[in-house]
């Protein structure tokens, strides 16, 4: 089991403490990444991959980065009955060490399947599934007791007449971390920002946050924002990432790294899980905008979604790497500065703290050759 041996918030647990760090709830996909074409196929022909592999995907992006980092996760979602099921069941629990007892399995229902194709660092995807059974009100029921909720606002939470399952959490302690997708209909209408009255954050990127507050740069959608809800983030690429907390009166914007970015599947997903990390660990705002960046800026350079998660082995290696690098430029010197705070967790890490991990239905991965 892929669980890691490193706590990050065991110096402050105690008895009293919920059982779980993170609550989730969502659809889990069974993801094929194939890696390295040189096109896509044109009709009637077929291409090969250098690369390819398997993995859980959805929700299951998030609840793999959560516990790659060391926070107790739950995760609600409906799965298959077919081998596909089987296999992203088994990932998660036994490899990643993610609870599933708010999970079900349902008889006669496929699991959903993403095809994701990679060529010159571009995606495309085709994707099939239904929908669930039953929602996620009724697979979560009462919810366990957490200390924080990571939920999609674009997603119904509640069945008509009901208490979500999020205000339910909410109600008994939870920080709710709030994140949106991409609107598609183009209406981006601001009263969608009406659920964040229950939120402890919110984490849109730039583009969304521009849209929802109908602003014209990123730092003006923040200060909407931050109106709106205790701690605004808004993530801005290549530009990096700017927040505000109000509980604390600060404000920060910490710039992306520099790294060959391959596969962007996932990356917001690791950015949260490492957002609600800091806000647990109680980090400064400008540490957890770092960490989040970090966590997203190794993900991206490998292939493959929840395949490229870092765990405290990874963030331990890049800083060793990092810090006693020779490299006299001022762009170095800037990053060491920036994650010092790093020097009084890594030393903390045991050496088999866990790593990315290859998860596929075959036998071995071979990602790394896209």
């Amino acid at each position: 089991m892929l669980v890691s041996a490193y706590d990050p918030l065991a110096n402050g647990r105690s008895d009293a403490d919920p059982p779980f760090d993170l609550l989730l709830a969502g659809t889990v996909f069974l993801d094929i990444v194939f890696t390295g074409l040189e096109s896509m196929p044109k009709k009637g022909t077929e291409v090969w991959a250098d690369g390819m592999g398997s993995c859980p995907g959805g929700i299951a992006n998030l609840a793999i980065a959560s516990s790659r980092l060391g926070m107790k996760t739950s995760l609600a979602a409906a799965f298959g009955d077919d081998d596909y099921g089987d296999f992203c069941w088994r990932t998660l629990e036994e490899q990643e060490g993610v609870d599933l007892s708010r999970s079900r399995r349902f008889e006669n229902w496929h699991s959903p399947v993403t095809v994701s194709m990679s060529v010159h660092r571009d995606r495309s995807m085709v994707t099939h599934g239904h929908p669930a059974p039953v929602s996620a009100t009724e697979l979560v029921g009462h919810p366990p007791r957490t200390r924080a909720v990571l939920v999609d606002l674009g997603q119904p939470a509640a069945d008509e007449g009901c208490p979500s399952w999020v205000e339910l959490a909410r109600q008994d302690g939870a920080l709710i971390f709030g994140d949106i997708g991409w609107d598609a209909t183009g209406v981006w209408s601001p009263q969608t920002l009406d659920q964040l009255a229950g939120c402890h954050a919110f984490l849109p990127n730039a583009d969304e946050a521009m849209a929802y507050t109908r602003t014209e740069t990123a730092h003006d959608a923040l200060y909407v924002l931050a109106d709106l809800v205790p701690l605004a983030v808004v993530t801005n690429g290549t530009e990096g990432a700017l927040a505000i907390d109000g509980t604390t009166g600060e404000e920060a914007h910490v710039p992306a790294l520099r790294v060959p970015a391959l596969d962007p599947t996932g990356a917001g997903d690791v950015f949260g899980a490492g957002l609600v990390l800091g806000t647990l660990a109680g980090w400064s705002l400008t540490d957890r905008l770092s960490f989040a960046t970090l966590c997203a800026a190794l993900a991206v350079q490998q292939f493959g979604g929840s395949l490229a998660a870092p765990g405290w082995g990874d963030i331990a290696d890049w800083w060793h790497g990092t810090r006693d690098a020779e490299d006299p430029s001022s762009y170095h010197s800037s990053v060491v500065r920036r994650y010092g705070f790093l020097e009084e967790i890594v030393p903390h890490v045991p050496g088999g703290a866990v790593r990315r991990a290859a998860a596929t239905i075959a036998r071995h991965a071979d990602l790394q050759k896209g």
